[in-house]
C-alpha cells in the first residue's frame, strides 16, 4: 500500500475533520470523547491556515488509498522564550496502525523541526497505550515524567506520561 505524507492546508479541513471524528469514535486514546468534538470546517480552515502562516507549527497528513488516514499536528510555542518548543498530537486509524505510518510521521516532524529551529518536541501518552509508548520511544521520545490522574476515562482514572525529544541545535 503507497502512503504519502504531506503538510496539510486549508483545503484538507473537511476530510480533516471527519478523520478527526472517526479517531474519536474508534480510540479511548484520543483526548476527546465520541460526542465532544465541536470544531466546524470553518474553524478547522481558519486553524490550518494559522498554522499554515506559522514558523513553529505544522499538520502532516498521512493519505492511503485515496483518503487521509492519520495526522500528526505540532504546535509550537508563539512567545521567545518557548518558540524552540512544540508539542505534538498524533492519529492513526486502527486498520492502518503497525504500517510504519507514525515511524514515518515522526521522520518528517524531525525534519521539519530542524529546519524550523524546534529543539524540543513534546508530548502526553497515557500509560497503559503500550504501543504508542514504543513508537514515540523508538521515535526518540524519552518519558519525562508521570501525570497521575491526568485524565478521567469511563469513569477512570488514567495517568498519562510527559515526553519529549530534544533535536540538537547548533546555536545552543
Amino acid at each position: 500500500m503507497m502512503v504519502t505524507l504531506r503538510v496539510l492546508h486549508p483545503g484538507d479541513a473537511e476530510e480533516l475533520l471527519n478523520l478527526q471524528h472517526r479517531l474519536d469514535q474508534e480510540s479511548s486514546f484520543m483526548l476527546l470523547e465520541p460526542d465532544e468534538r465541536r470544531t466546524t470546517v470553518d474553524q478547522l480552515v481558519d486553524m490550518l491556515t494559522s498554522v499554515a502562516a506559522s514558523d513553529t507549527s505544522v499538520l502532516i497528513g498521512a493519505e492511503a488509498e485515496g483518503s487521509l488516514v492519520g495526522y500528526l499536528s505540532v504546535r509550537g510555542g508563539n512567545v521567545r522564550r518557548n518558540s524552540h518548543s512544540a508539542y505534538i498530537v498524533i492519529g492513526i486509524l486502527q486498520e492502518y496502525q503497525g504500517l510504519g505510518i507514525g515511524s514515518g510521521l515522526f521522520r518528517e516532524v524531525d525534519t521539519w523541526a530542524a529546519e524550523n529551529g524546534i529543539v524540543r518536541l513534546e508530548l502526553t501518552v497515557m500509560t497503559h497505550n503500550e504501543k504508542a509508548v514504543a513508537l514515540y520511544q523508538k521515535s526518540g521520545y524519552s518519558i519525562e515524567g508521570t501525570k497521575l490522574k491526568s485524565l478521567k476515562v469511563d469513569g477512570q482514572w488514567v495517568d498519562e506520561y510527559y515526553m519529549s525529544k530534544l533535536l540538537s541545535n547548533d546555536e545552543n
